[in-house]
């Protein structure tokens, strides 16, 4: 099938199979990706739907463009970030919706593309932009940013053990002169980059740059708090989570109907929370997958049921 093979080239899609079942898609059926990506979800959604439609979204040019090999009637591209998704679905009288899937974290694409600053494998510039449009970069961060930021953004969204050292090593490596690429960063964290570890560590540090310059965990707050608006009663949720900041989020709102403390109960004593779960502990990809996608390795999905 020659647009599966394409969707392959582009952005091999992590747990298709199951993230379809969770849906549970009906051919008359609303639904919703807040992550078109390379479109790989997308296009087999559309498969299956006759008189139903599929609304997409995506804030990169580059995924607009490979939308528009998906185009027919049942299919519109909405090229915003997901955290506007109930007006963006009001504006087109697309209310309510039957299931709504989440793809997070950066394509396969973004990520192959040296220019756009998101793989620790090439040397490019210190960009991290998911919307190329976007007002501020990596290098942004990198230089402008206080060191005590730097400190708390490296270990808050990385997780990085040595994040006060990190911060430090940043700033002195920014004296003077401007961090711009890749390589000017791993030049100037060398020193307080663990030896061996060098992929996971730096992996870390770009995942902080990144989740701080996309305003990622924000955006994921809102737009989750959108989806119990928007979907309607036994509607999905289908979530996917690539590290354990984003997958936290997901469990508590889907268990709470809030990301931190209790449930809240009203008058009577009864929880009010929007969803229940299908699954109590995350699904997560098989060793066949990993071995063809290594990106399916920290992969959790989670299903929840619009009460």
């Amino acid at each position: 099938m020659s647009d599966y093979a394409n969707d392959i080239a582009y952005h091999r899609p992590v747990m298709l199979a199951q993230c379809l079942a969770g849906l549970d898609l009906r051919p008359d059926g609303r639904y919703v990706d807040v992550t078109f990506g390379g479109g790989g979800h997308s296009a087999r959604i559309l498969e299956k739907l006759t008189t139903g439609h599929l609304y997409s979204f995506d804030q990169d040019a580059d995924a607009e463009a490979e939308a528009q090999k998906l185009i027919r009637p049942q299919f519109t591209f909405v090229k915003a970030n997901f955290r506007d998704l109930t007006s963006e679905l009001q504006a087109r009288n697309a209310l309510p919706v039957d299931g709504l899937l989440a793809d997070l974290g950066v394509s396969s694409h973004q990520f192959d593309t040296p220019e756009r600053g998101f793989s620790t494998r090439f040397d490019g510039p210190l960009d991290m932009r998911m919307d190329p449009d976007g007002p501020l970069t990596a290098a942004d961060v990198l230089n402008d940013y206080k060191e005590a930021d730097l400190h708390r953004i490296f270990g808050m969204y990385g997780e990085v053990t040595n994040a006060r050292t990190l911060a430090q090593a940043v700033a002195a490596g920014r004296r003077g002169r401007r961090l711009e690429t890749i390589g000017e960063l791993k030049q100037a964290i060398q020193a307080c980059t663990p030896r061996g570890k060098e992929n996971k560590y730096l992996a870390q540090v770009f995942q902080a740059l990144r989740i701080e310059v996309n305003q990622e965990m924000e955006a994921l707050q809102e737009m989750l708090l959108q989806t119990a608006e928007v979907l309607r009663p036994g509607g999905r949720l289908v979530v996917m989570s690539y590290h354990s900041l984003e997958d936290r989020l997901v469990k508590n709102f889907i268990a709470k109907g809030k990301f931190f403390g209790a449930v809240e109960k009203d008058f009577f004593g009864n929880e009010s929370k929007p969803f229940e779960a299908l699954n109590r502990k995350p699904e997560e990809a098989d060793a066949a997958e990993i071995a063809l996608n290594s990106r399916a390795r920290s992969a959790k999905l989670r299903v929840a049921i619009k009460k």
